[in-house]
């Protein structure tokens, strides 16, 4: 697994989308608390507890990216790489509801998808958010599976899958 260096690289959201500037890096066990943050905004009942985050952020085989504006955690992006079946799994992507639609959740899967380097993809979503779920089709993802009752409330997950090699 080799990831494209991110140390400092600035992205510069599509000008349609939004004018700010934002950073994506490697993500680490020091931003725990960001991410727990951002976790309760954005998924609410659904956010990780605390020690499954640390383990997002720590262990190994899995393509963990933050994006950042102004030093703020906005994003965040993990892929769990599983090469015995040749498939990289986005675990979680979150973007804070204000810096939505400016492009961030674009780069984050792009580098995530790139760096997991498996032919496909998949994630799972709540059957009812729209909006992610017109973004994974946008971006070539297609239905393949439903997982009743997933979330908290008893909410199905549809399960997402992209091929690599068919997108261009």
């Amino acid at each position: 697994m080799s990831l494209p260096p991110l140390g400092s690289q600035r992205m510069e959201p599509n000008p349609a989308e939004t004018s700010i500037p934002f950073e994506i890096h490697k993500a680490g066990w020091r931003d725990v608390r960001a991410l727990r943050r951002l976790e309760e905004v954005c998924f609410d009942l659904d956010a990780w507890p605390v020690v499954d985050l640390l383990g997002v952020l720590t262990l190994p085989g899995i393509v963990r990216l933050k994006a950042l504006m102004e030093n703020e955690l906005v994003g965040f992006v993990a892929g769990d790489v599983r090469p015995r079946e040749h498939l990289g799994w986005i675990t979680t992507i979150g973007v804070l509801p204000q810096y939505r639609r400016m492009g961030i959740a674009n780069q984050l899967l792009d580098l995530c998808e790139a760096g997991m380097g498996q032919p496909k993809v998949r994630l799972c979503v709540r059957k009812s958010n729209v909006g992610a779920i017109r973004l994974y089709a946008q971006r070539g993802y297609q239905h393949v599976a439903v997982w009743n009752h997933y979330y908290n409330g008893g909410e199905d997950a549809l399960v997402l899958e992209k091929h690599m090699d068919a997108i261009s």
